[in-house]
């Protein structure tokens, strides 16, 4: 790229002098005024934001800015004003019983309302946004309760957890892991299972299914009862409906007896207040399966 400044003939504006295979120049058209000046007053902008607000992070912290602004200040000031206004609405909450929030519209509106935030917030990452539950994390909407369905039962769930070691009122029921023990033979795992799925409807195996039945009465009638209908003061699940924690196929039942599986769900207490929990059990128990 080589060439001299000189004045276009077609145009009669001046060339920069830059030249390009030979034949082609470049036209000298500078930026108009009013785009430099507006270039100029975006840079003097920039240069007064940083004087004026928090711009530039440092080893210890940032620079506050002459104004001193602060969008965490403004977002807790904005938070406090809001638990100020929710005060009286949560203080009754906090010392009504639940029965008494269910039964005063305003009170059950409120818990409601905050439930379903609270459910959001803490709650669907498990449990899904619809509170539908997977592979492991229960079905909120359903009428199926490992540890019962009632408002309370749900309460005391959500207090203090289950399985979770830090709270001495977690919720325990620590199924034997019959295969990882040496507890029972694959065999006998397996013909288990085999019941396991013929007392919930399912076709399977009759021959294994008979097998598994003596299997289960020595080894799991304790706490799913003898029917399989499950027990919710020991945690024990129905076997005999649809509704499967881990699965109903033969490999996700035998798995269960193998390991004893054992999820862990954490104790809300101390991390939320008490009228947020009553507000959560509210709302879970009103997703369509609470007693």
């Amino acid at each position: 790229m080589a060439g001299h400044k000189e004045l276009d003939k077609e145009t009669g504006i001046h060339t920069t002098g830059h030249v390009w295979d030979g034949d082609l120049k470049e036209l000298n058209r500078p930026l108009p005024r009013w785009w430099l000046y507006t270039f100029y007053v975006c840079i003097l902008w920039a240069i007064g934001y940083w004087i004026a607000y928090p711009t530039w992070p440092l080893a210890n912290g940032y620079t506050q800015g002459m104004l001193g602004y602060s969008q965490r200040a403004t977002v807790t000031q904005q938070v406090d004003a809001a638990k100020a206004a929710q005060a009286g609405m949560r203080g009754q909450i906090e010392k009504a019983s639940l029965a008494d929030i269910r039964a005063k519209q305003d009170l059950l509106q409120f818990a409601m309302t905050g439930g379903k935030a609270i459910f959001a917030d803490n709650c669907a990452a498990c449990h899904g946004r619809g509170a539908q539950g997977g592979a492991g994390y229960p079905n909120l909407n359903d009428d199926d309760w490992i540890w019962g369905g009632t408002l309370e039962n749900i309460q005391q769930t959500i207090q203090h957890g289950i399985r979770w070691s830090t709270d001495n009122d977690t919720r325990v029921s620590d199924m034997p892991k019959f295969g990882v023990d040496s507890i029972l033979q694959p065999n006998q795992i397996s013909d288990a299972a085999e019941y396991v799925l013929s007392i919930s409807g399912k076709p399977t195996d009759q021959a294994a299914a008979e097998r598994g039945k003596a299997v289960f009465a020595e080894n799991c009638a304790a706490c799913h009862g003898e029917d399989g209908k499950g027990n919710q003061e020991l945690g024990a699940p129905n076997l005999t409906d649809a509704i499967w924690l881990y699965g109903g196929g033969k490999a996700n039942v035998a798995e269960s007896i193998r390991t004893g599986r054992g999820g862990s769900m954490p104790a809300w207490a101390g991390r939320l207040d008490k009228s947020a929990i009553k507000s959560l059990a509210i709302y879970v128990h009103s997703l369509g399966g609470g007693k």
